[in-house]
Order: C-alpha cells, then structure tokens, then sequence
C-alpha cells in the first residue's frame, strides 16, 4: 500500500523567519529515518512558502488564478513522503517516527 505522509507546519517557520522551518537537528533526524526507511520511501520532498503557491481554475471555462494557498491555514503542507508501505498498522507506526523526526505534526493519508 502506498501512502501520503504530510509534515504539518503550523508556525514553526513564521517563528524563526525563515520558510525552511526545521532545524540542522531535525534535518538530521529526517535523513536518518529516510535512511533506515530505504526502498519504502517512494519520493520525499520539502514544499516552498505559502506564498509560492498558485491556485488555478478553469472549472468556468475561463482560467482565474490567485496567489497563495487556498484558504488563509494556520497550518500548511510543509513537506511529505509517499511511502510504500504494507499495511495501515506499520504506516501509523512510521508516521509516529516521522513526527518525531521532523518535530511536527504529521497527515497520514493512504493514497487511491
């Protein structure tokens, strides 16, 4: 089974003013779960700023597009993995290390 694993901030970067929020502690720490994690880790990634985003709309027929995230979060997608993992027990229990890794919330989402 695969799964999304999204790394939550809410206001770890606005705190030190910068849009890379993790520390060279939790930097290590990611990098040896992503290490230990191996083969099932299919793609991990780290996301830009808020304000980087762009939301785009042709739903009318005509495109709109906006900067920013939809909505106005407290919180936002900071980075994710999508793991391959074999079951929902095991994925619970490695989003657990991951929280724990990045000092954050995490999102655990099975993909479709």
């Amino acid at each position: 089974m695969q799964f999304l694993v999204n790394v939550i901030d809410d206001g770890q970067a606005q705190a030190v003013g910068r849009v890379d929020s993790g520390t060279e502690a939790e930097e290590a720490a990611v990098s040896a779960l992503n290490e230990r994690l191996g083969d099932a880790v299919v793609f991990a990634a780290g996301v830009s700023a808020p304000g980087d985003a762009t939301v785009v709309d042709v739903r009318s027929g005509t495109p709109t597009t906006s900067s920013g995230l939809v909505g106005a979060p407290a919180e936002y997608v900071a980075g994710f993995w999508v793991m391959d993992l074999p079951d929902a027990e095991t994925a619970l229990r490695v989003a657990q290390e991951a929280s724990e890794a990045c000092n954050r919330k995490i999102e655990l989402r099975p993909l479709l």
